[in-house]
């Protein structure tokens, strides 16, 4: 036999020895074979879409696809700001609309390949996981002829009997937590089974991952509530400040609960390059389930959890507490006002609205609003500033301009509270035909003019917190999915499959010759290792046999006499 032919007697032993260490699905290929009919080329399609290549593709291109919808504002989460997006971009826009930027998630393109992805994973791990089960049931397979062609291979000579050397090979490689059993002349063993095991259940958790997202969409709700301090929210439809659902999501499956902000905690760094950052920032309420009042503390991060609900505390601000009196002395409006913040420091703006009850100084109805500006901490007069200082209530200062007339409430279109509607509204001037604004202190009163009544400031600003109250029934699911791919993707990383066979046959001369190898999925410096580890052990049971020393003959005392000497 040439050299040629022992190389590809080597290769062709190696390659059924490790036949079966894969699940991978085989790819078949028929060079010039019959053409495809439309049966085939819907298995072709098949296999391209089952197979671990394009899952990969499908998964890179999820991700991918999800990039606008993290940068691009998102209509499901807020439309105001995909209003105020579209209004400062009028040449993206027509182009975002048609892609379906604005909607990603709910976008034809990315349910495609959603669904694609969904059916790919289910397609390429349904038969790997058959596979695998036939392989657990099935016993690792019979010794290659050649052992010394394997890429890890020991020898040695023992005086042990073949059937005690196999007794022993079979009780250490079962002792190692190999499946082993004896298969003609020779002892065959598998062990790391679980690598493919973590690759399946990497696969699973993907699938898992995917049909929480799609769970989580369906029947999921969000809402947001802003409290002003002592007064309270009722987990219903109603109450919501805004509110959005899943398709599936009913609002009678809205969690029974109640709650009332008690008072709000915030307490800010002082000094430094860190001035202004918050150290405390707490939200102490008193919540109702079924009756039974209990108290808790809402912190960042730390939601109040109801049910299957939480509830997040997600903003801060001053709501000043105002007091609008009529001519006649007769209050109007008496209540706290929150205001928006627009900085770190919690510079603020809004407006008071006086709807009903008010009539001018001739006994018409009337309608009053006010436009504010808010400053916890005011830098002082002459100072060239009106913005907050720093976000603690230390310096407070309100600034109002007043109008009068029709706040338009009434007219059938969505209104903003924190805005007012002056297309209908007349500001106030004094006598001199100057517009009416003027800068207040608590405890301070602004006069309007021609007896309208006035306005104050008191001493009582309280804080208001604002809440989102959500619902999301996969987000159990998908952290246990996350849970099973990373374990499953370490077992599939770290955890190597491999082959061990120990062969011992009788020798020529008498002695037993033992023979290891081992085959692994992937080159690794860890199988030799272990096979020298396992030749190791062995040699306990099986020592090596000395070496034989070749006999030699005696040497006469004298150098027998020559021939011719002999005869004389």
């Amino acid at each position: 036999m040439s050299k040629t032919d022992t190389s590809e007697t080597g290769r062709a032993a190696e390659e059924a020895a490790g036949a079966q260490l894969s699940t991978a699905p085989q790819e078949e290929t028929a060079v010039g074979g019959p053409t495809l009919g439309v049966v085939g080329w819907i298995r072709w399609f098949w296999r391209q879409l089952t197979s671990m290549r394009v899952a990969l593709i499908l998964l890179f291109l999820l991700s991918l696809g999800a990039v606008p919808g993290s940068l691009i504002p998102q209509t499901s989460a807020d439309e105001l700001k995909v209003q105020a997006f579209k209004d400062a971009h009028k040449t993206l826009t027509p182009l975002y609309e048609k892609l379906q930027f604005f909607d990603v998630y709910s976008s034809v393109w990315f349910s495609a390949i959603y669904i694609l992805l969904f059916v790919s994973l289910i397609g390429c791990i349904v038969p790997r996981s058959w596979q695998f089960v036939g392989q657990l049931r099935s016993r690792p397979p019979g010794a290659p002829r050649r052992l010394d062609r394997l890429p890890a291979y020991t020898t040695w000579r023992t005086e042990a009997e073949p059937e005690q050397v196999h007794e022993a090979a079979l009780t250490l490689l079962k002792g190692r937590r190999f499946r082993a059993h004896t298969a003609g002349n020779a002892v065959a063993a598998e062990k790391g089974y679980l690598r493919e095991a973590g690759n399946l259940a990497f696969h699973v958790a993907l699938i898992v991952m995917l049909v929480a997202f799609a769970w989580g969409q369906l029947f999921k709700s969000e809402g947001g509530k802003l409290i002003v301090e002592g007064d309270g929210f009722s987990n219903t439809l109603t109450q919501y400040d805004d509110f959005k659902s899943g398709s599936q999501f009913g609002t009678d499956e809205l969690e029974p609960f109640s709650f009332k902000l008690e008072s709000f905690n915030g307490t800010y760094e002082k000094n430094g390059p860190q001035r202004g950052t918050p150290r405390t920032f707490e939200a102490a309420v008193t919540y109702s389930q079924g009756g039974a009042d209990k108290k808790a503390v809402i912190r960042v991060n730390e939601p109040l959890k109801v049910g299957g609900s939480k509830v997040y505390l997600i903003a801060h601000g001053y709501a000043p507490v105002v007091t609008v009196k009529d001519g006649r002395g007769r209050t109007v409006f008496h209540g706290a006002v929150p205001l928006l913040p627009i900085d770190n420091n919690i510079t603020s703006t809004g407006a008071i609205k006086v709807m009903d009850g008010y009539r001018d100084k001739n006994g018409k109805k009337e309608q009053l609003g006010f436009q504010a500006f808010f400053v916890p901490t005011f830098a002082g007069a002459g100072k060239g500033t009106m913005f907050s200082q720093f976000p603690a209530l230390d310096f407070p200062v309100m600034a109002l301009t007043g109008f009068h007339g029709d706040l338009r409430v009434n007219s059938g279109l969505p209104q903003n509270v924190y805005q007012l509607d002056k297309s209908k509204m007349t500001q106030f001037t004094d006598a001199s035909g100057n517009k009416l604004a003027q800068r207040m202190l608590p405890g301070e009163t602004m006069t309007l003019p021609d007896g309208a009544g006035s306005i104050t400031f008191e001493k009582d600003v309280k804080e208001w917190a604002s809440f989102q109250i959500s619902q999301q029934p996969g987000n159990g699911l998908a952290l246990a999915g996350a849970i099973a791919a990373i374990a499953g993707l370490t077992g599939s990383l770290f955890i190597q499959r491999r082959r061990v066979w120990v062969r011992a046959v009788r020798g020529e001369d008498g002695a037993t010759v033992v023979e290891m190898a081992g085959l692994g999925r992937s080159e690794s410096a860890k199988l030799p290792e272990e096979l020298g580890d396992l030749a190791v052990a062995l040699t306990v049971q099986a020592p090596p046999a000395a070496e034989a020393v070749p006999e030699t003959a005696e040497e006469p005392a004298e150098d027998p006499a020559p021939s011719g000497e002999a005869d004389k």
